[in-house]
């Protein structure tokens, strides 16, 4: 009544095998490097560590409920056009994580490896994408919904508000294709999305809320931005 049961072990033994190899076959598709941390800007350049550690003497002792979370855009809250948005609205309550230049694999990199855990905020703003011009909408959708799992990740039970990337001379088209794909990532309950860019009208060939490399925000342009966030967190907080 057993006779075929070695024969059937064999195939399913031939079969198995030939499943294996197919998947060793396969090649292994590595992931975008928008998603992988990289701390090569941040450590060829001597100024920005030296420009993060005087800022945590600013900072030492500080309460600090808000983190912003990007690049030039976002550090320029703290001085020039933005500082003055900045003192009035989130200087007593918040942490500028702005770096220049920074893509989503950078952001990736400071959130693991920079000391942020202990000041422990309720709120992240995150807004990061504008420099990754060179990788498709795609792959800078991808590092943008890694940089907040990350921050979710760093700051357990934080709520996440996601900025859309904002218009610029660049990347126009390409940055409207990634916060269409970055937007459904957004529940609503613990990843909020600012449409921010809605509030940035083009004319002409020009955005007036823009400096004139049509990439960074006017002190205008910073008071758009608190007054839709204020209105947020209100909601939120």
């Amino acid at each position: 009544m057993n006779i075929n049961r070695p024969i059937a072990t064999l195939l399913v033994l031939l079969a198995s095998c030939a499943v294996l190899a197919s998947a060793r076959a396969e090649p292994t598709v590595p992931p975008p490097a928008t998603t992988v941390p990289n701390a090569d800007h941040f450590n060829d350049r001597p100024e920005y560590r030296t420009s993060w550690e005087d800022y945590q003497t600013v900072m030492q002792g500080r309460a600090v409920d808000l983190i912003f979370i990007g690049d030039s855009i976002t550090q320029q809250w703290r001085w020039g056009q933005g500082k003055p948005v900045w003192e009035k609205h989130y200087a007593t309550r918040a942490l500028n994580f702005g770096q220049g230049g920074d893509q989503t694999q950078h952001v990736l990199w400071r959130l693991r490896h920079l000391d942020v855990r202990r000041y422990a905020p309720r709120i992240a703003v995150v807004m990061i994408g504008t420099n990754n011009l060179n990788d498709p909408p795609e792959d800078i959708a991808a590092g943008v919904k890694v940089v907040v799992a990350t921050t979710r990740e760093v700051f357990p039970g934080i709520k996440v508000v996601l900025v859309s990337i904002l218009p610029s001379k660049r990347a126009f088209a390409k940055m409207n294709a990634v916060n269409a794909l970055i937007r459904p990532i957004c529940d609503e309950r613990t990843v909020f999305y600012l449409d921010l860019a809605a509030r940035f009208h083009r004319q002409g060939e020009t955005w007036p809320d823009l400096q004139k490399d049509q990439l960074h925000l006017t002190q205008r342009g910073y008071a758009m931005w608190a007054e839709e966030l204020d209105r947020l967190l209100a909601r939120i907080e």
